[in-house]
């Protein structure tokens, strides 16, 4: 260029290339024409963005797993109208098919004081829904039926069966290795392996008896058992079938049994049985009567008219020469399973296993701690353990020594004694 000094030649050529932007001045340019809380603003916007993502996630949800509209289709006046058009249902029980299976079939229904009826069915009922002997609901004009009922059981009896399985396995009960096996052979092995009994032409047995002295481990074996199977399992204390009117306890134990039969494969265990069991005499006063119609009734749901199907029946007792005989007898309770006070052995193994959770020092002789213990059962030490575990709190201390468990055993099995149920136990005439 004719007549340019160098310095303007430079400066066109740092016009042209010009040196690139670092980080700041990217910033900066950013920032122009923004106003003070821009960079807020658009946060709280992708906030609400989100927000409204996970709410309308949610929703969908919700309507997938409930079968509802979104609330705003729904129309609640409409509803109430239809609610209160429809007449309420009345319980009645079908006594009677005439012509089933036919196209002109009917129906034989007792309405509870009121009267009988033949009636036809509901447009929304097919005639499999309906067997004789089921309870119905049926409208008050033509009482035709309109819906099938389930069978009435009492909510109580209901609470009965044991839904979460308890945390017992046969590892945690220590010095019953016997009792356990045949335990098993009852429970277990008919459920497992039914080809067995089958083959060999013989009935599996269907019922145990457990009795010992109290703290022996007979409910724990129970609740190892409800752990182990997949079977229902119910568990009734005796007393809970003492009822205050005549004839209730018998109902509940009728429909207790109603309940097992409907499932595939039941253990009932009875705990306490003794509160309903006892052997039958007359006071003069009929006192007891209601409680012997009660186990009356279980005798005869046990090995009765009807089938017992696939139930296993166990009952644990700390009195056994006072149940009655026509309980007793096999073909209602087969095995009888007693838990007698553990041995030297199974003390130490108890010693261990109740210790095992525990923070205690290495090197703890539970031989010795065993043999400090005569004539104690399972939840004796147990309560050795714990009371070496308050020793341990006392001093402030993290860890249980030996000196504490030595201790407990003073306070709990030389302290105690005049409390321990084992040297009256047993003493039969």
């Amino acid at each position: 260029m004719p007549g340019a000094d160098i310095d303007d030649i430079d400066e066109l050529l740092k016009e042209k290339n010009p040196p690139p932007l670092d980080e700041d001045d990217i910033a900066l340019l950013k920032t122009y024409g923004l106003g003070p809380y821009a960079t807020q603003i658009k946060k709280t916007e992708k906030d609400i963005k989100d927000m409204a993502k996970k709410v309308n996630d949610l929703c969908g949800i919700k309507e997938s797993d409930t079968g509802l509209a979104a609330p705003s289709q729904w129309d609640l006046v409409s509803d109430k109208q239809m609610m209160q058009e429809e007449q309420p249902l009345q319980v009645a029980r079908c006594t009677k098919i005439i012509n089933p299976g036919a196209d002109d079939s009917k129906y034989v229904i007792n309405v509870k004081q009121i009267a009988k009826f033949v009636v036809g069915l509901g447009e929304k009922v097919s005639p499999t829904d309906i067997e004789e002997g089921m309870r119905v609901g049926v409208d008050r004009n033509k009482y035709q039926i309109q819906i099938p009922l389930p069978p009435k059981i009492d909510p109580s009896v209901t609470m009965m069966t044991v839904e979460e399985k308890p945390d017992v396995t046969y590892n945690d009960i220590g010095g019953c290795k016997e009792q356990i096996e045949k335990m098993r052979e009852v429970v277990e092995l008919p459920m497992l392996h039914p080809e067995k009994f089958v083959k060999l032409g013989i009935d599996p047995p269907k019922g145990v008896l457990c009795y010992g002295p109290p703290g022996t481990g007979k409910t724990l074996l129970a609740r190892a058992v409800a752990n182990r199977t997949d079977a229902c399992f119910i568990r009734v204390i005796g007393s809970e079938l003492v009822q205050k009117y005549v004839g209730e306890g018998a109902r509940m134990v009728r429909e207790l049994f109603q309940m097992a039969r409907s499932k595939k494969a039941c253990i009932v265990f009875f705990d306490e049985v003794d509160a309903i069991g006892g052997a039958r005499f007359d006071d003069g006063l009929g006192g007891d009567n209601e409680v012997q119609r009660t186990m009356l009734e279980i005798v005869n749901q046990l090995d009765g008219f009807d089938a017992r199907g696939n139930i296993k029946v166990l009952m644990a007792t700390n009195r056994p020469d006072t149940l009655d005989p026509a309980l007793l007898r096999p073909g209602r309770l087969d095995r009888k399973v007693e838990f007698g006070l553990p041995d030297l052995e199974s003390r130490t193994q108890i010693f261990k296993i109740h210790t095992r959770t525990m923070n205690c020092e290495r090197d703890i002789r539970f031989e010795l701690l065993a043999r400090l213990c005569p004539n104690s059962t399972g939840a004796d030490i147990r309560s050795v353990c714990t009371e070496a575990g308050m020793f341990a709190i006392r001093a402030r201390r993290k860890t249980v020594t030996e000196k504490d468990f030595l201790e407990a055993v003073n306070k709990v099995i030389k302290g105690y004694q005049k409390f321990s149920a084992t040297p009256k136990y047993m003493v039969y005439n």
